[in-house]
C-alpha cells in the first residue's frame, strides 16, 4: 500500500509542476511585453519557448496534466488525515 501512496504522491507532484508550467507559459508573454530592457525581453521570450517544450514533454507522461477536481479533493483529504494523525 505504501508503494501506491508514493506513486500517487509522485503523480500529484508531476501534475502540480505541469500546472505551474502552464501558468508560467501563460504569463511569460506579458512579462516580456513589460520588460524594461531588450535583454530581459529576449530572456522571457526564450524561456517561453523552453517552457512550451517542457509542457509538451510532461503532457506525454501517463497520469500527467492538470490536476482534476477529484485529485485536488483527494489531496486535501489526505492532508487532513495526515494533520489529524500527527496532531497538527
Amino acid at each position: 500500500m505504501a508503494d501506491k501512496d508514493l506513486n500517487d504522491l509522485f503523480l500529484d507532484t508531476l501534475k502540480d509542476i505541469y500546472f505551474a508550467e502552464k501558468q508560467i507559459y501563460k504569463n511569460l508573454p506579458k512579462m516580456a511585453k513589460a520588460a524594461a530592457s531588450d535583454q530581459l525581453r529576449a530572456a522571457f521570450e526564450k524561456h517561453h519557448g523552453e517552457t512550451e517544450g517542457q509542457i509538451e514533454r510532461q503532457a506525454g507522461h501517463k497520469g500527467c496534466g492538470p490536476p482534476s477536481r477529484s485529485d485536488a479533493v483527494r489531496r486535501e483529504e489526505n492532508r487532513r488525515r495526515t494533520d489529524q494523525a500527527g496532531g497538527h
